[in-house]
């Protein structure tokens, strides 16, 4: 790592720059002359900072986008991750220079066993889809080791969109049943779902309606009965962390979101880290390399010929793994617990606030997040779950996930975390009420205040405009 920093960085000149060998790009794309603004410094700060005031973010206020989990994002772990200790470690280094990085995340694999009930954890993977396809290609390998033939992965009508995505990738027939009336698994639905042909069963727990499943000790004991393994999708272990574990409700696999539960930020379609815990008998497919303690020494090892392989460069993204690690090191077992606590009574308080001007489909008590239905707004005066959200804007309040999960009409789905304040949730419904009650066309136009009016979604979707030649003739 620092002998990287000892290497003097040479600066290409003009005369370097001639030197570098011509390439097969066409010439009607090569620049011939570059044009640019002689402008201040003062100048070009106000126009990025202009930029970033234009953007909402964790730090702007309440972002309660269910499922997503945007809680805020700790300025003590931004301070470490941006250590020179570890941006500047390169992945080439010697195992013998990296000893402090090897030693974090073998301490953060431990840590994650323990909140999840697994036996082991990779930090490999690169998010939460990238760690659910890790998950499944690792089922995949077990029954194949095992002599199976399954290729089927079953899942509820409430599953993350990933969660078919996933399978399918592997090369699973994907089998999706309905959810009982009570928004939770149909068990008789399971279980004419389940036989020899199935590798997994991929479940939320709570789900995307907030619902706790009660009968998951009897769904893990019929999926295993019949040969096949329980997969945990992490993205609510918010609503459960430091009460129970996935390995207690007889969960095979897990994986977490870094970013959902332990405070890494969201990623913007950048990097992120989305860590896989298994029980033992799944432990010799973990992806290449594990991190192994040998006596005194922390090593990156082979993990055998039946692992999957790599799932992406080198080990994992240390800065995200590192800003993880050092929340849950700040929060302390009770610190997580409390986090998961304060999160289910703000989503219980605000649907309390909202229910009688929004339906609230499926049962009272919730977990971490609650869906809104906007459908009787929409049948007494056309006003929809998206214009809804469209006028939150106007009133400087991110708006929810909406349209998601599809079993539910006009869905509008809340997670406040638990960094919300009170002072936040009343602020969340009264504007909610307050759109409720007005006049439908101006919510129905909704936004105004941005510099952006609403768009033509279906259009732009459709007719995307991807040239940046196209727009520059349109600016002149």
């Amino acid at each position: 790592m620092y002998a990287q920093t000892k290497i003097q960085r040479k600066l290409i000149t003009d005369t370097d720059a001639k030197k570098v060998p011509d390439t097969d790009v066409p010439n009607e794309l090569k620049r011939e002359s570059l044009s640019l603004p002689n402008v201040p410094e003062s100048e070009v700060v106000r126009h990025y900072k202009i930029l970033a005031s234009m953007n909402f973010g964790v730090d702007n206020g309440p972002y309660p986008l269910g499922s997503c989990t945007m809680k805020y994002n700790p300025k003590y772990a931004d301070r470490l991750s941006s250590l020179g200790s570890a941006t500047e470690v390169h992945p080439y280094q010697d195992q013998s220079t990296i000893q402090g990085t090897l030693e974090m995340m073998y301490d953060m694999e431990q840590k994650l066993s323990k909140i999840a009930g697994m036996d082991a954890f990779t930090l490999q993977p690169a998010a939460g889809a990238h760690g659910e396809h890790a998950a499944i290609l690792m089922i995949k390998a077990y029954h194949e080791k095992n002599g199976e033939e399954r290729d089927e992965v079953i899942l509820p009508d409430s599953a993350h969109g990933t969660n078919p995505a996933s399978a399918a990738m592997a090369g699973y027939k994907v089998i999706e049943i309905p959810s009982a009336p009570d928004g939770s698994v149909d068990i008789d639905a399971l279980r004419s779902a389940v036989s020899k042909r199935t590798a997994a069963f991929m479940l939320t727990n709570p789900n995307t309606l907030g619902i706790f499943d009660k009968n998951i000790k009897e769904i893990a004991k019929l999926v295993n009965d019949a040969g096949a393994l329980m997969y945990y999708d992490g993205a609510n272990l918010n609503a459960i962390m430091g009460i129970t574990t996935p390995g207690d409700m007889g969960f095979d696999v897990v994986h977490f979101n870094v970013h959902k539960t332990f405070g890494a930020p969201h990623g913007g379609g950048g990097p992120g880290s989305g860590p896989v815990g298994v029980k033992k008998r799944l432990i010799p497919y973990l992806p290449s390399p594990v991190i192994e303690k040998v006596k005194d020494k922390y090593v990156l090892k082979d993990n055998g010929n039946l692992s999957i392989g790599k799932m992406r460069s080198f080990y994992g993204n240390i800065n995200v793994i590192l800003r993880g690690y050092a929340y849950i090191l700040r929060m302390g077992s009770e610190g997580l617990k409390d986090a998961t606590v304060r999160s289910v009574l703000n989503s219980n308080y605000l649907k309390e606030l909202l229910k009688e001007d929004y339906e609230i489909p499926y049962g009272d008590l919730k977990k971490h997040e609650f869906v809104v239905s906007a459908s009787r707004q929409k049948k007494k005066n056309g006003v929809k779950a998206m214009d809804i959200a469209k006028r939150l804007i106007d009133y400087g309040i991110h708006p929810p996930t909406i349209y998601f999960p599809m079993l539910v009409d006009e869905s509008m789905m809340f997670e406040p975390t638990e960094d919300c304040s009170k002072e936040d949730l009343d602020r969340i419904a009264e504007v909610m009420i307050k759109i409720s009650k007005e006049d439908p066309e101006l919510v129905i136009n909704a936004p105004y205040n941005t510099s952006v009016s609403r768009v033509d979604e279906t259009k732009a979707a459709k007719d995307a405009i991807l040239s940046t030649r196209y727009l520059r003739n349109k600016r002149q």
